[in-house]
């Protein structure tokens, strides 16, 4: 995130397809560059972002990337922002849909929020994974960090009336708006419905998007949930 190319901060996020175009899910609190709770600006400086720098995978070369920048208001003068927010949550919900506009010679490996995969069993205790960039860092290259944590309330019970899966991952700083997977290897796996199914290779299901935790002292983290994302998508 950046405002007239002065670099503030870094995040996470990730590509869907809307009936307009593919969109960047990321957190709002990430284009807005305020806290969530009491709206102050999150950098030092005490700057936010009018742009963002996204990294991109180069066509047809997996494993290179180019950067894109994406603008976040309408022309550098408007306070008209060119993200969208979910239809009734507003600005309640920390997650928004910027459109992509940047896309030559770029390769998109969208999410399909409709089918975010298999009805995998994702109750308390389940193992989930947080993919995104802790601190800015990287698994070499561009290639994300996969934080490994646990399921932390109940999956049909939303926190604090929001739909929102309460998570138990030492993620940090710069995970904001990574996609959190339930993975699995293979294998016997067990499935919602508690039939357990065979799989010859890995299998995974996208259980939301990731934007902070409860307080600093807490491992506990605000996963928003993938219903909740598709909402936003599907009015594009």
């Amino acid at each position: 995130m950046r405002f007239n190319g002065q670099p503030l901060s870094t995040g996470t996020g990730f590509v869907s397809l809307s009936a307009n175009g593919p969109v960047l899910i990321t957190n709002r609190h990430n284009l807005t560059g305020r806290r969530q709770d009491n709206d102050k600006p999150m950098s030092p400086t005490g700057g936010v972002p009018n742009e963002i720098v996204i990294s991109h995978n180069q066509k047809g070369q997996l494993g290179s990337w180019q950067e894109k920048i994406e603008p976040l208001y309408s022309d550098p003068e408007s306070e008209k922002r060119v993200w969208i927010e979910h239809p009734t949550l507003g600005s309640q919900a920390d997650f928004v849909a910027l459109p992509l506009t940047q896309l030559n010679n770029v390769e998109l490996y969208p999410y399909d929020l409709s089918n975010p995969g298999a009805d995998i069993m994702i109750g308390p205790a389940e193992v989930i994974s947080v993919i995104g960039f802790p601190f800015g860092m990287t698994a070499g290259g561009l290639f994300p960090v996969w934080a490994t944590g646990f399921i932390a309330s109940e999956p049909d019970v939303d926190f604090n009336d929001l739909p929102i899966q309460l998570i138990d991952c030492r993620s940090r700083q710069g995970q904001s708006g990574s996609p959190v997977l339930a993975y699995r290897f293979g294998g016997t796996v067990t499935m919602a419905n508690g039939d357990s199914v065979t799989y010859g290779g890995p299998v995974c299901k996208l259980v939301g998007i990731y934007s902070g935790r409860i307080n600093a002292e807490s491992d506990i983290g605000i996963v928003w949930k993938t219903k909740a994302i598709l909402e936003l998508v599907n009015i594009i």
